[in-house]
């Protein structure tokens, strides 16, 4: 018999190899040839910055003006700006003459009604932010100016000042996602 029947038993040593050699490490030196052999490399930054031709970032502070505010959102606001860019793009952020740059000011912070109860009082409260944002691109020319907002909600059974800062953080780190899609991100 010149062929091995796998269900045939093996009796000699070069009966064993072969078995093992098409078992085993055949299918195993395939895989690893063709791992090593084609590669596939894709790298998501989620940005749509030429690096070549902008290198720094200039971020204002954005103060606060609106009318009603809670003191400490407006460093909550530009310190997430600020590390959203750093960490995200390879902008060196600056003072003065970026490549890119973004001011403006926190415009409103309003609480109001969103749901009333069946017994005519409010069951749910809605805390709205709004940011009014100026960019330009001088490297392309390119400048505009738009109001980005958040909000969220909490229970009325709950003090405003014992949920206030999460709320805060909330729709800071939504405002600033928006911002920086709106001025990096190819969406």
């Amino acid at each position: 018999m010149g062929w091995m029947n796998d269900r045939m038993p093996c009796r000699t040593a070069r009966c064993r190899a072969g078995r093992m050699w098409r078992n085993g490490l055949l299918p195993l030196l395939a895989a690893l040839l063709l791992l090593t052999g084609c590669s596939v490399s894709y790298k998501f930054t989620g940005t749509s910055i030429n690096y070549d031709l902008i290198k720094t970032i200039q971020i204002d502070n954005i103060a606060n003006r609106a009318p009603y505010g809670w003191a400490p959102m407006e460093a909550m606001f530009n310190t997430k700006l600020q590390d959203l860019y750093a960490n995200q793009t390879r902008l060196r952020l600056v003072k003065r003459g970026g490549d890119m740059q973004i001011a403006g000011e926190i415009t409103a912070y309003d609480q109001f009604n969103k749901a009333i109860s069946a017994d005519g009082y409010s069951s749910q409260v809605q805390l709205k932010m709004t940011v009014n944002i100026r960019f330009m691109n001088a490297k392309l020319g390119q400048s505009w100016e738009k109001s980005f907002t958040a909000t969220t909600q909490y229970d009325s059974n709950q003090q405003l000042a014992a949920v206030q800062e999460q709320l805060v953080q909330e729709m800071v780190n939504d405002l600033a996602d928006q911002i920086f899609n709106a001025t990096v991100a190819d969406w």
